[in-house]
């Protein structure tokens, strides 16, 4: 015959550690604090605190850190949006306002040799932003969320962006070289320099970009380039060559000292070289 134990002694009661004037059996599990119910807040294992359940909260730079690997490819939303949002933007305002059959706008931001000649540098980065018809942006905004998922978590946010603007800035080279009356605007350039970025770090790595989806995508485009009209084949092809140097340079430093600052150093001479090399082709712009 079993005899049953006896029951343990009830918890003696003892105020709450924020209502002196309730008596309460309970404790804190991680401080050992008495607290009455209201007090208290179910844990993974028992209950807390008010105070060391905020303790155990991350800080605010952990919870940033969490929230940014949670975002990897950020930069391009980011693009992405700034793209949509100026396309979309240029039709509610620019409705009706037309300067040589292109609205305000892109009148404004659109890359053309003369005029960047005349002082309107700023043409060589608005250009890449710019787009003619739905279909367009919407065809290389597709193209950049696809790059972006494979290139941005591998080299990092910030040289991402630097790919980008130092592809966008030598497709903006390429375009002025060889058609510098040509009125062009489009992310095109820049698309074509992160798929030559891309191609550039596989190749690198050892890795055979025909045997990915890379190397066949920039056939392609290239055919479609040269085989359909009013292309700016010289952006196409201006980008794909910056991008593709950068993301050789990129590669090719980082398991340097101060590979990280090496990598964003040559991305940024291959912008400032497209630039001169764009200021040159629109100065000459005057003399063709």
């Amino acid at each position: 015959m079993s005899v049953p134990l006896p029951l343990p002694p009830p918890a003696a009661e003892q105020p709450c550690y924020r209502h002196p004037d309730r008596l309460t059996g309970r404790r804190c599990t991680r401080c050992g604090k008495p607290a009455c119910p209201d007090c208290l807040t179910q844990a993974a294992v028992g209950s807390q605190c008010r105070e060391c359940l905020k303790a155990g909260l991350p800080s605010r730079q952990e919870q940033v850190r969490r929230w940014n690997a949670g975002q990897p490819r950020l930069v391009t939303t980011v693009l992405i949006v700034i793209n949509l949002l100026i396309y979309f933007g240029d039709q509610v305002f620019s409705h009706g306002i037309t300067i040589d059959g292109y609205r305000s706008i892109q009148a404004w931001g659109i890359l053309y040799g003369p005029a960047v000649n005349n002082g309107d540098w700023w043409r060589l980065i608005t250009s890449g932003f710019l787009h003619a018809s739905i279909l367009h942006v919407g065809m290389n905004m597709f193209v950049l969320y696809q790059l972006g998922a494979l290139l941005e978590p591998t080299v990092g946010r910030l040289r991402f962006l630097a790919v980008y603007f130092a592809a966008l800035l030598a497709g903006s080279a390429g375009a002025l070289l060889l058609s510098p009356h040509a009125q062009t605007l489009g992310a095109s350039g820049a698309i074509f320099g992160l798929l030559g970025a891309t191609a550039a770090i596989m190749y690198k790595r050892g890795i055979n970009i025909w045997r990915t989806g890379i190397g066949p995508l920039i056939a392609i485009n290239l055919v479609f380039t040269l085989a359909v009209p009013d292309i700016s084949i010289g952006g196409h092809i201006g980008g794909l060559i910056g991008g593709a140097i950068a993301g050789y340079a990129i590669v090719a430093t980082e398991r340097k000292p101060n590979g990280f600052w090496l990598g964003l150093a040559a991305t940024g001479a291959v912008a400032v070289a497209s630039v001169s090399v764009a200021l040159y082709a629109a100065q000459q712009s005057l003399n063709r």
